[in-house]
């Protein structure tokens, strides 16, 4: 009898990833997201039928040839996409790469908490939580996702105590503002286990993407951030 081997569905793998968790990384971008950003740089990750499929067993030993340039702190990422749609797999993978002795970190906009989720979370040494904004009519108009489920995903990273990284994306007209800021600095304060904020500029290079996809890119007429203006509202975090 032939064993089934389960398999999960990757858009594409970066070896040395120096943005995406702790130390350097190796980043698995999985395929497929239920949500629908404005701002999303990858439409491309959006289907799920896409990509190419690989065993956990594949990734890790790709991973392990980078185990030299991971230090202390580095390890594997796996981003998306939403990794989430693929928790099963993403567990088994991170289950393996303990195993290995290698740290495990999910990038994730914490839009699912279910069994598989909590399971994958289990084996997870790190999380970068992208909270887009801090207002459920926001989440509403520009994600399609309910705002009290991110914030419950971030309770739950809590209780479990799994260090936790907030990021997000500064997007001027609709959250380069310093109440949006003030906002998840309390949101932050009132969890442990998140060790620090990050602010990211918008970023229009992936329009190209949206065009050669024959898509619209909804916020193409929204300018980007100025580093300054980053700084600013970096300031306000201190």
């Amino acid at each position: 009898m032939t064993e089934n081997i389960l398999k999960g569905r990757v858009h594409s793998i970066q070896s040395l990833g120096a943005v995406d968790g702790p130390g350097v990384r190796f980043v698995v971008f999985m395929q497929g997201c239920p949500l629908h950003c404005g701002c999303c740089h990858n439409p491309d990750t959006w289907d799920f039928p896409g990509g190419e499929e690989f065993s956990a067993e594949e990734i890790v030993k790709k991973a392990e040839r980078y185990k030299e340039y991971f230090g202390a702190e580095g390890g594997i990422t796996v981003s998306g996409g939403e990794p989430l749609l693929q928790a099963e797999f993403v567990r088994k993978l991170f289950s393996l790469c303990k195993e290995k002795g290698i740290n495990t970190c999910l990038d994730t906009s914490g839009c699912i908490l279910n069994e598989q989720v909590k399971k994958l979370l289990s084996v997870t040494d790190h999380v970068l939580l992208d909270i887009k904004y801090t207002s459920s009519e926001q989440y509403e108009n520009f994600v399609g996702c309910d705002y009290g489920k991110v914030l419950g995903f971030l309770d739950y990273l809590d209780n479990a105590k799994i260090p936790t990284t907030l990021r997000q994306v500064i997007i001027p007209t609709l959250n380069n503002t310093s109440d949006n800021i003030l906002r998840l600095k309390e949101i932050a304060k009132a969890h442990k286990a998140v060790d620090k904020i990050e602010l990211l500029p918008f970023k229009k290079l992936c329009r190209m993407k949206y065009d050669k996809m024959g898509i619209d890119f909804p916020f193409k007429n929204i300018p980007e951030p100025s580093a300054l203006e980053i700084k600013e509202l970096e300031a306000l975090l201190d």
